[in-house]
């Protein structure tokens, strides 16, 4: 053995005697303090000995909470999402998904497990830490069905003390933006509605709703201004916040039944790649659940209220309480609060819709300009219209007897519905289209014998 490495080994003994006498001398303090010393005096020694190596640590940890209040932390749902893509063979436990309509496996860090990633030459470590809360009164966002017991869970991230402000500035919203592009790719759309058990929260299955813009039945020109409307929503995030808006679009939707209204919200579901949340106020309770519920909604959706003008009777606009009524308290007012009020601003780029197939029966503060930014009109069938359900059905452009049938449908009240279902009675074309003029012609005969009993 050379004189360099005697004199190595020799150093290195040296430094762990003196580490292993730093620790004895440690515990025997430790351990005289806890037997000798008043508690006051204990916990004030206790509490110096944290500080100091906590000072002496060169590690920062960055709390990153699942909820802020009772809204989501955009940190930690990023985190959820970018920590999938960095999963080594070296982690013990992971979480694996898929539902049915899903092409891949998705894949989550599970609890405890730490997380290694590197940026820019930087080493930072994840880690999910879960605990449960046994409170009452204790209510968790994510968990609002649990009153005895709710799981709390948060991430944390340690780092060099050094690279706070590039943790800060430069890596956290690099991985909030990476993990936006991952779930705006990866992304199964959900259809959510009130749990059967519990009408303050949401239960979901996937929407594989096939509608698209290319082929709704409706006016071509109405399609065209909402296709360039909802586009052009999207990309004004900063022209909502420099005019001092809340980044949302209401849409109305009223007209016969049948004309296609619920098609119109898959398809604009299926064009901007939003979640729908479809809500029942019959099923809520009163304005402080319909608030909760709206609040638990995720940005980059739409809010669906069907048949508004038959789902519950706003008849007063204040909050009342009536002690012998059981029945729901949701109020006009307690709705516009949340369409364009204070509580609008909590959330971003979502779209609100309501369908009626009354306009005339609705409040009209519900119709005004902010609340209702659009209004679309779902009417009976057009020879437009009917040119869509013939190529969508039948897969043909043209066919000789169009112009006969684009006649009747100009002269009678017909619903793309309707239409629709005349269209899936065969296998032959020429058979399809003879009996949808039979349809027509006998629908016609009943609109004339109608009007002429009215006269």
């Amino acid at each position: 053995m050379s004189s360099s490495t005697e004199s190595y080994v020799a150093t290195a003994k040296t430094a762990l005697t003196a580490v292993a006498s730093v620790a004895a001398v440690g515990m025997l303090a430790r351990s005289v303090v806890q037997d000798y010393m008043p508690e006051e005096v204990n916990q004030f020694i206790c509490h110096g000995f944290r500080s100091f190596f906590s000072y002496l640590s060169f590690q920062m940890t960055a709390v990153i909470e699942e909820f802020v209040g009772f809204e989501h932390n955009e940190v930690f749902e990023a985190a959820e999402t970018y920590l999938a893509t960095k999963i080594s063979n070296s982690t013990k436990r992971i979480k694996v998904n898929k539902l049915e309509k899903q092409s891949n496996y998705s894949v989550t860090v599970e609890r405890d497990q730490e997380v290694i990633d590197t940026f820019d030459g930087v080493k930072l470590s994840w880690i999910l830490v879960c605990h449960h809360v046994d409170k009452k009164d204790f209510r968790n966002p994510r968990d609002l069905n649990s009153t005895l017991k709710s799981e709390v869970r948060r991430y944390e991230l340690s780092f060099p003390k050094k690279f706070k402000n590039m943790v800060l500035e430069t890596y956290l919203p690099f991985v909030v933006k990476q993990a936006a592009l991952m779930k705006q790719k990866n992304k199964t759309l959900k259809i959510f509605t009130l749990d059967s058990y519990n009408s303050v929260e949401w239960t979901s299955v996937t929407l594989d709703h096939p509608s698209t813009f290319r082929t709704l039945a409706m006016d071509p020109e109405a399609k065209k201004n909402l296709e360039e409307d909802l586009d052009r929503f999207l990309q004004r995030k900063s022209y909502y916040g420099r005019v001092g808006k809340a980044w949302k679009r209401g849409y109305l939707l009223y007209g016969p039944p049948g004309t296609g209204k619920s098609s119109l919200i898959a398809a604009i579901a299926n064009h901007l790649n939003f979640d729908i949340y479809d809500l029942d106020l019959t099923s809520v309770k009163n304005n402080a659940d319909l608030r909760r519920l709206l609040m638990s909604t995720a940005n980059r959706s739409i809010l669906v209220v069907e048949d508004i003008d038959c789902s519950i009777e706003f008849k007063d606009r204040t909050i009342t309480t009536d002690q012998e009524d059981d029945g729901p308290t949701v109020t006009l007012s307690g709705l516009l609060n949340f369409v364009d009020g204070l509580w609008s601003s909590c959330g971003n780029e979502r779209i609100i819709v309501f369908t009626t197939n009354y306009k005339e029966k609705l409040d009209p503060a519900l119709l005004r300009p902010g609340r209702m930014d659009m209004q679309i009109h779902m009417s009976y069938c057009s020879p437009d219209a009917f040119k869509v359900l013939a190529s969508n059905y039948l897969e043909i452009e043209e066919h000789m007897l169009f112009e006969e049938i684009e006649e009747l449908i100009r002269e009678v009240e017909v619903t793309p519905a309707e239409v629709a279902e005349q269209l899936m009675r065969n296998d032959s074309v020429d058979k399809i289209l003879q009996g949808l003029i039979v349809f027509l012609k006998a629908k016609k005969s009943e609109n004339d014998y109608a009007k002429a009993q009215n006269q």
